[in-house]
């Protein structure tokens, strides 16, 4: 057991850091999601802005719960994932309402 250890134990960080570069890779893509929406059209200013809203809160509430202790429990993990999945159609939503700049 001992001797597996040190490998489990990479194991675990390796995969926080994935998930967490998981989720900064989503936010990420729905920030140039909303970006192309401005620059195309698609998206309203008052859309645009709602839509930057969410982004921010959301993101702002995993920094907190990353804060909280060790980095983020699976609950918290699929909550998120939840919300950016939301928001991932609320996008899509937006930028195929017919409202247009």
């Amino acid at each position: 057991m001992k001797k597996h250890l040190p490998a489990l134990m990479f194991s675990l960080v390796l995969g926080s850091v994935v998930q967490a570069e998981s989720i900064r890779h989503e936010h990420r893509q729905q920030m140039g999601r909303i970006h192309q929406g401005i620059r195309s059209g698609e998206l309203t200013r008052s859309e645009a802005s709602r839509l930057y809203q969410r982004e921010a809160a959301l993101r702002w509430q995993t920094v907190r719960d990353r804060r909280d202790g060790s980095g983020l429990t699976s609950s918290e993990r699929n909550r998120i994932q939840t919300q950016q999945n939301r928001l991932s159609r609320s996008i899509y939503r937006q930028k195929h309402d017919g409202q247009d700049r």
